[in-house]
């Protein structure tokens, strides 16, 4: 999932400067339509692959090199967007995920990561324990959106602050990114603009910030995960400076409807400077605690359907699919994620709900 817009935003603001050239700013969105229009037309693909991929950001002349990477399935590894869930599941908790986004489209979003938390302390679990534990983690991933691969490392570390029956925890994540995007392969479709004849790679720090409030019913959580901005300059100077965008709110209910089944509504809104309130809309229903369904509405982007199975204790398969709604469906069928979870090492007698529902 990508921030969204008016139309979808792959690519760099570098991209900009050589469509801001011949598309007037006051006409830009009705321009673009038509050029999509008249190239799918006459099937020129590859013209229209570098359309699709690198001509919607007007935003700029910079890069800003720390993007936020988001997936469907986000609130099965909610450390993606929230570094205070660090550690929650008091042992150890390793996921994989990966997204192929907008399929048919060439050069669209694919997306890998790997991370591993756990929590520390009294073995009672989490709410009943008189040392209460620290979280923290590891996590490496890997974005390509056309020419651009983003590459990084971060880690989580998280303090939980114990209440009646309830928990505070607040966590710090940091880490370094690896950015580089092959300008030279586009270039010919840019009439030798100096632009885009020397590739980028720049390696850049990354941070984040988060806070959870948890109870055996209710959660809700706020957080930046993208504390930091570098903007690349055009003379490869790095500027290094505090985020303007990206801030999450999260919350949602689990009803205990019986022993065989498991219902959690949930909500995500996510605030980016410049840009409408986003939001994401979810039900998860667990049945017998092995098998997970789940619906998700995206704004003005995609339905969203899920399916997860337990295999054993320890191991959690899902796969979710986005039906498009955004303009992206007259190009593409869809987006497909995996995501794999092991859990080895939980307290037995664990009485908060479990991050799998959250």
């Amino acid at each position: 999932m990508r921030n969204n817009c008016s139309f979808p935003c792959l690519g760099t603001n570098y991209y900009s400067r050589f469509f801001l050239k011949i598309i007037n700013p006051n006409k830009q969105k009705k321009m673009i339509c038509k050029l999509i229009h008249d190239l799918l037309i006459i099937k020129n693909r590859s013209k229209f692959q570098f359309i699709i991929c690198f001509c919607f950001p007007f935003t700029g002349n910079q890069l800003k090199a720390q993007q936020e990477i988001m997936y469907s399935q986000y609130m099965y590894n909610m450390i993606n967007i929230n570094p205070a869930y660090a550690g929650n599941h008091g042992g150890d908790n390793i996921t994989s995920l990966f997204r192929k986004q907008w399929i048919n489209v060439a050069g669209a979003p694919t997306t890998y990561s790997l991370s591993w938390d756990r929590g520390t302390g009294n073995r009672k679990g989490l709410l009943n324990s008189d040392d209460w534990p620290v979280g923290y983690g590891l996590q490496i991933y890997k974005d390509q959106v056309g020419i651009e691969t983003t590459q990084g490392v971060q880690a989580f570390y998280s303090y939980h602050l114990k209440f009646n029956k309830s928990v505070l925890s607040l966590g710090l994540s940091g880490g370094v990114m690896n950015y580089r995007a092959l300008y030279s392969q586009v270039s010919t479709f840019t009439g030798g603009d100096p632009l885009f004849q020397e590739d980028v790679s720049a390696i850049v720090p990354t941070a984040g910030v988060g806070a959870l409030y948890a109870t055996t019913h209710w959660y809700v959580g706020l957080s930046v995960p993208a504390l930091l901005q570098t903007n690349i300059m055009d003379n490869k100077q790095q500027i290094t400076k505090g985020s303007d965008s990206h801030y999450f709110l999260t919350g949602g209910y689990v009803f205990y409807d019986s022993d065989d089944l498991i219902l959690k509504p949930s909500v995500m809104l996510r605030a980016i400077k410049g840009e409408a309130l986003q939001y994401d809309i979810n039900f998860n229903a667990w049945i017998q605690n092995t098998v997970g369904l789940g619906v998700s509405y995206r704004s003005k982007d995609a339905l969203v359907g899920m399916f997860n199975i337990r295999i054993t204790p320890q191991i959690t398969v899902g796969y979710a699919y986005d039906y498009l709604i955004s303009n992206m469906t007259h190009f593409s069928t869809g987006s497909h994620e995996l995501i794999l979870n092991f859990q080895f090492n939980t307290p037995k007698e664990l009485h908060i709900i479990s991050p799998r529902y959250y």
